[in-house]
């Protein structure tokens, strides 16, 4: 077969034939194309219906209100951890003591502090170190000493009081032991 020869009628017919094969295969894939954009168009309608159902607008308020929570528990944390950076030093901690009870009107018997410890508190680690002592005066400068010390030590507390109160015969007068335990933040 050296070499097929087709009159121009015969390639017409070929390109006629090519043409309408290739015309058959673009409709099928178009009318493909248009039944899967149906389809996509439906289930985007439906989505859309379904979506619109869903009521978020009752929950944008209370969104809100947790990212104001968490922004003021940041906040304090923050506040918290600054507060804590101040360092332990017993004899700043004695000292502060010292200056409460002069303030206080009451004279201090005893004084013992611990030495200076690490502590975790919820994750955070701390320097600890506390007071016991053992003062004398008035009722009321013992209560106002026993209120000057929560509030004197920003990141301390006194963890425990006992007063002693004697009977109006004896010439003795009140008397308190207190506990207190300061903390200062250790960092990470």
């Amino acid at each position: 077969m050296k070499g097929l020869k087709f009159s121009k009628t015969g390639w017409l017919i070929l390109s006629a034939g090519i043409f309408v094969v290739i015309l058959a295969g673009l409709g099928v894939t178009r009318s493909q194309q248009l039944t899967e954009q149906t389809e996509l168009e439906e289930e985007l309608t439906l989505s859309t219906m379904r979506v619109d159902t869903i009521q978020v607008s009752h929950l944008r308020p209370q969104l809100e209100e947790l990212q104001q929570r968490l922004d003021e528990s940041e906040s304090q944390l923050n506040e918290v951890q600054d507060r804590l950076r101040q360092t332990v030093v017993s004899v700043d901690v004695t000292e502060k003591f010292f200056a409460i009870a002069e303030y206080c009107d009451v004279v201090i018997q005893n004084l013992t502090n611990t030495t200076i410890s690490t502590d975790t508190i919820q994750n955070i680690n701390c320097y600890e170190t506390s007071i016991s002592a053992t003062v004398t005066g008035e009722l009321e400068d013992i209560v106002d000493f026993l209120i000057g010390l929560n509030e004197g030590y920003s990141t301390g507390y006194v963890q425990s009081t006992q007063i002693s109160i004697p009977d109006e015969s004896s010439d003795k007068q009140p008397s308190a032991n207190f506990q207190i335990v300061v903390y200062s933040y250790e960092g990470i």
